[in-house]
């Protein structure tokens, strides 16, 4: 097995697999100086210096290398770019390996979910996603924690399901492949909307309403786009939306609180080590809902603050002084 890219959730998630898989697993690091690190002293010191990696874990900076044989490929690379990364890998990824993303993101000006670039780049690939509410940290201290993995062919989710079964974290399989990765991805938007009324000081209820109607804009968007409805009630959707929007660790929260608290984006973006997924989904949030013919006021005002054209106040005042209407206005028909 291979898994691509060392950020924090690649590195742990190889971790994980490397014991409960010795000797099977290898991990790629995009920066070869930090591959050398992580291979000789056994710690990523840049994304998560606490985890000591374990003796069954190979690190190459070599991609061919790294997926060299590999049955299973999975890409913890960040959306914006995850395609260039990933695509030299084409020539030497087995025709039969099934592709698997941690990432919770949309590539920016296609907007195309992970799961369909992998399909692009590795065509006759079984696809599929790893998502829920899954902080590395506390994975990495084996704290408990639930995941789905979603892929079309339910043989080949349950085949992921018991390689990944690891002893404190229960994974769920599911069917909703874009579904559930729409979800991961569009819930750091909407994490950056909580964050901003934070920083305003809106108070609880307003982080409740915003949670509770960011659920109903993943709702419309995904069922726009083929998914079942339930998909948004579960680990990928509601799960994974209440840690992101209510947890001091979440970047994307963390970027919108700095935000609303007065600060600019490329001062906080500079501030920041690790990438906030929803900086960047924004944009794909709304071109996707112009699409699909749907509307996501949430995101389409994150996206207006995060492109210098409204301030958070003036985003919060907007979307309170929306024409009012019915709650289920706008919702898919319960199937």
């Amino acid at each position: 097995m291979a898994v691509l890219g060392a950020g924090s959730w690649g590195t742990v998630f190889a971790g994980l697999l490397a014991e409960r898989h010795p000797g099977s697993v290898r991990l790629w690091a995009r920066d070869p100086a930090l591959a050398e690190e992580m291979a000789t002293q056994r710690v990523n010191r840049r994304y998560m210096p606490e985890l000591q990696l374990p003796r069954g874990l190979e690190v190459t900076g070599s991609l061919p290398e790294a997926v060299s044989g590999a049955g299973v490929v999975v890409m913890a690379v960040p959306s914006r770019w995850a395609r260039g990364a990933i695509s030299p890998a084409r020539a030497c990824t087995r025709p039969d390996a099934v592709m698997v993303s941690l990432t919770k993101g949309i590539e920016p000006g296609t907007w195309l979910t992970m799961s369909q670039v992998m399909s692009e780049l590795f065509p006759g690939r079984q696809v599929a996603v790893l998502t829920g509410p899954n902080f590395a940290g506390d994975i990495m201290l084996g704290r408990p924690a639930a995941t789905v993995v979603a892929c079309r062919d339910a043989g080949v989710a349950r085949q992921l399901q018991g390689l990944f079964a690891f002893s404190r974290l229960r994974i769920y399989t599911h069917h909703d492949v874009v579904g559930c990765e729409l979800a991961g991805a569009l819930k750091n938007v909407l994490a950056m909307a909580a964050g901003m009324a934070d920083g305003l000081q809106a108070g609880d209820n307003a982080r409740a309403a915003l949670v509770t109607r960011g659920l109903a804009e993943l709702s419309r968007l995904g069922v726009a786009m083929g998914s079942h409805p339930l998909t948004f009630s579960g680990l990928a959707g509601l799960g994974d939306l209440v840690l992101t929007c209510t947890s001091d660790r979440s970047r994307n929260r963390r970027v919108g609180l700095l935000l609303g608290a007065g600060k600019g984006l490329g001062e906080i973006l500079e501030g920041m080590q690790q990438v906030a997924e929803g900086v960047s989904t924004a944009a794909g949030a709304v071109a996707l809902a112009a699409r699909y013919g749907v509307e996501l006021p949430i995101c389409e005002k994150v996206a207006a603050v995060l492109e210098g054209r409204t301030t958070p106040g003036e985003a919060v005042a907007a979307l309170l002084g929306r024409e009012p209407t019915h709650e289920l206005a706008g919702s898919p028909p319960w199937p």
